[in-house]
């Protein structure tokens, strides 16, 4: 396998560091595989600039920040005007269509999916938002096993929640199949 270099952005609130961390751990933990995740936010504690650097691999890594994404996904138009021009050559970009206006500028295969609308329209809740995107990217890129995420999230979420993030993570899943196909 090769390198995975992922950067997942949006802004402080929308859960894109706990769906990095939430990759990771799954890759590391159920997938025997090697990652790291880094995090960068602003000083808001809300609202602010987040970015999530993931590096998934069946080999050693030497360097914990990613330069040139394989996968970029932008979940706010600040964090796609700022990132979108780090993307690999031929790499997948996912925003989100309620909040990223995209330009066709990248040069990479563009996904431009209604996340948070299904989320709100099925489940009613945008606590999922960032569960139906990490969905949409395991779902594209076939890193790790949708059983392996939510090993992780029994660990990590209350009881009482994990039915609507199982529920967030197929929605998610559906809409990357989709879009593949």
């Amino acid at each position: 396998m090769e390198k995975c270099r992922m950067v997942f952005s949006g802004s402080g609130g929308q859960g894109v560091i706990t769906a990095a961390i939430i990759l990771a751990e799954a890759a590391v933990l159920y997938e025997n595989l090697i990652a790291v995740q880094s995090q960068m936010y602003g000083p808001e504690a809300r609202g602010g600039a987040t970015r999530s650097d993931i590096i998934i691999s069946d080999s050693k890594i030497n360097y914990p920040k990613v330069i040139q994404p394989n996968v970029l996904v932008c979940l706010t138009q600040q964090a796609y005007n700022k990132f979108y021009p780090i993307i690999r050559p031929g790499g997948l970009l996912v925003t989100d269509t309620r909040y990223v206006k995209t330009q066709r500028k990248a040069d990479a295969i563009q996904r431009e999916l209604p996340m948070f609308q299904t989320v709100m329209e099925k489940i009613g809740k945008p606590i999922v938002f960032n569960i139906c995107m990490l969905g949409v990217v395991i779902s594209m890129t076939q890193l790790v096993k949708s059983e392996s995420i939510m090993k992780v999230l029994e660990t990590r979420i209350p009881s009482g929640f994990l039915e609507m993030n199982r529920e967030a993570l197929t929605i998610g899943m559906a809409m990357g199949d989709e879009s593949i196909n």
